[in-house]
């Protein structure tokens, strides 16, 4: 995975694919708005499979994505929502029984699935928890961050004699919210890492344990996770050797897509969920080292990447762009790249 595929005829992304997996921020809505063609493509694609919808948001329980997406006009039930909270749920099993007491930073999405699974909750490290589940919600502030190092270091734990179990919803750094991005999960952990010393399990993308539950939700053999974020959800698919398509409709751009390295790079790259539906062209080698990809061809001579036919597609150029620096084995930064293929 990871390169585009030569094949003899067209096929669209959804050819094979028992399962579509899909981000929600950035690739399903952005805002309070869905994304344009976002719930027609997604409804059309559940006819002949199942989709399902991954979050690393561990704010909201399951119901409450679902009846945000169903409000958008998807066709959905909790079901179909696979959150971290609830990947963290699997792993919190290996390390304590249900009806252990689990000390909680974060919110609902973290409290209802702990409640479904017969686990006590508290937020006082003073109650002795035998474990830590850490999510974000916006409410979030110094002394909950401070309890939870209490508690995980409770005893004189230290990295050398590790204390109970700590388990982070996801590590996502960043979140994107209405005035522009803050900090996001990962550091917030962080925060609770300089404190106790030690890392740590985590649930979440780009890690495999959400990525696992999907997988046995849908009972899905071949999925193709759908995303906007190089570094979460094709990253995640990837190591969990799932097939991934990358949509331009979120975070991660032409620049990001370029500058790619090999465990980031998506099969698929999409302006939007309608490229799941459209036949997707073949990638080429052709005479001269020129990559082609519909009518667009590039090759990198030397440590230069030159457009030998723009092609009439700005997607299929940017596609074989990315495949002819890809196989090239060079890394971008070594390379003098036309400001039109990512501008």
């Amino acid at each position: 995975m990871g390169l585009f595929r030569a094949k003899t005829e067209h096929t669209t992304p959804l050819d094979g694919v028992d399962a579509v997996l899909a981000d929600l921020d950035g690739v399903v809505y952005a805002g309070a708005h869905a994304i344009p063609r976002a719930v027609e493509s997604l409804n059309l694609a559940k006819r002949d499979r199942a989709v399902g919808y991954i979050t690393n948001n561990a704010s909201r329980s399951d119901a409450s994505v679902a009846g945000h997406l169903a409000e958008l006009g998807l066709e959905v039930v909790p079901a179909d929502v696979v959150t971290s909270p609830q990947a963290a749920m699997a792993l919190l099993a290996e390390q304590v029984a249900p009806g252990a007491l689990v000390f909680v930073v974060g919110g609902e999405g973290i409290t209802t699935e702990l409640e479904k699974r017969g686990y006590r909750i508290t937020r006082s490290a003073d109650d002795a928890p035998e474990a830590v589940v850490q999510g974000f919600t916006p409410e979030i502030g110094w002394r909950e961050l401070a309890e939870a190092s209490f508690a995980l270091t409770a005893g004189g734990a230290d990295a050398a004699t590790p204390g109970i179990p700590w388990i982070a919803t996801n590590m996502d750094w960043t979140i994107p919210v209405a005035r522009g991005i803050a900090p996001g999960n990962g550091t917030l952990v962080s925060a609770v890492h300089t404190a106790v010393g030690r890392f740590p399990l985590v649930a979440g993308k780009p890690e495999t344990p959400i990525f696992d539950e999907a997988r046995r939700r849908f009972g899905a053999e071949r999925p193709l996770m759908v995303g906007d974020r190089l570094d979460t959800d094709i990253l995640g698919a990837r190591r969990a050797g799932m097939l991934s398509a990358l949509v331009l409709t979120g975070i991660d751009r032409a620049k990001q897509v370029l500058a790619a390295p090999e465990s980031s790079r998506p099969d698929f790259i999409l302006a939007d969920l309608d490229g799941l539906h459209a036949s997707y062209p073949v990638t080429e080698q052709v005479r001269g080292g020129v990559t082609r990809v519909g009518a667009a061809r590039v090759r990198v001579a030397g440590n230069r990447v030159e457009i030998v036919d723009d092609g009439d597609d700005r997607l299929d150029l940017l596609r074989a762009a990315c495949a002819a620096i890809w196989g090239s084995g060079m890394g971008i930064h070594v390379l003098d790249v036309p400001a039109r293929l990512y501008s």
